[in-house]
C-alpha cells in the first residue's frame, strides 16, 4: 500500500539521529507482496548502515532506525500458506504459517539481529476503521508502546521531550 520515511535532524546541527520506515499492506496479494516488503526493509536498512559506516552523515551519532508495519487483518492474511520446498526445507516456524505469522517472524528477526533498533507490527481490520484503537498487536516485543518508548529515549539525548 504505502511507504513513508522521515529523518530527524538534531538542533540544526545537521546530524541524522533517527530514521523511520513506515509500510502498510492490504490484500489481496499477500503472497506477491511479502517477499517485496522483506527485500525493501532489508535493503533500506543495509543502505543506511552502509552510508553511516562510510561517513555519509559526517559527525552524526549512531542513528535510531525504526520500522513500522501495518498489515490488514483479514481471511487472506490469516490463511495458512502452502510451502514449496523443492531443494531445502522451510524453517519449522514458517511451515503452514499464515502471512500474519510470517511477517511476525520477519519483524522479530529484524530486531533480534539488530537490523533495526525497534520494529512495530500492527494488524487492522478494514471493517474496524472507524473504531477507536482499531488495531491489534500480535507480539509484545513488536508493540507500539515499546517502539515509541525506545524512540523517545533515543531522541531525549538530542532534544528536550516534555
Amino acid at each position: 500500500m504505502g511507504s513513508y520515511r522521515h529523518q530527524a535532524l538534531s538542533d540544526g546541527k545537521r546530524e541524522l539521529v533517527a530514521v523511520l520506515e513506515l509500510k502498510s499492506q492490504k490484500g489481496p496479494s499477500f503472497g506477491n507482496n511479502i517477499n517485496n516488503r522483506t527485500e525493501e526493509v532489508l535493503g533500506s536498512a543495509y543502505d543506511l548502515w552502509t552510508a553511516y559506516r562510510e561517513g555519509a552523515f559526517r559527525t552524526s551519532p549512531s542513528p535510531w532506525l525504526g520500522y513500522m508495519l501495518l498489515l490488514e487483518d483479514c481471511e487472506g492474511s490469516r490463511r495458512s500458506v502452502r510451502n514449496n520446498e523443492p531443494h531445502f526445507e522451510v524453517f519449522p516456524e514458517f511451515k503452514g504459517a499464515s502471512y500474519i505469522e510470517r511477517y511476525r517472524q520477519t519483524c522479530l528477526r529484524l530486531v533480534r539481529e539488530r537490523v533495526y533498533s525497534e520494529v512495530c507490527y500492527l494488524l487492522a481490520k478494514e471493517e474496524d476503521r472507524a473504531k477507536p484503537r482499531n488495531y491489534s498487536e500480535p507480539d509484545e516485543i513488536l508493540s507500539g508502546y515499546r517502539f515509541l518508548r525506545s524512540l523517545c529515549s533515543h531522541l531525549s539525548n538530542f532534544y528536550e521531550i516534555a
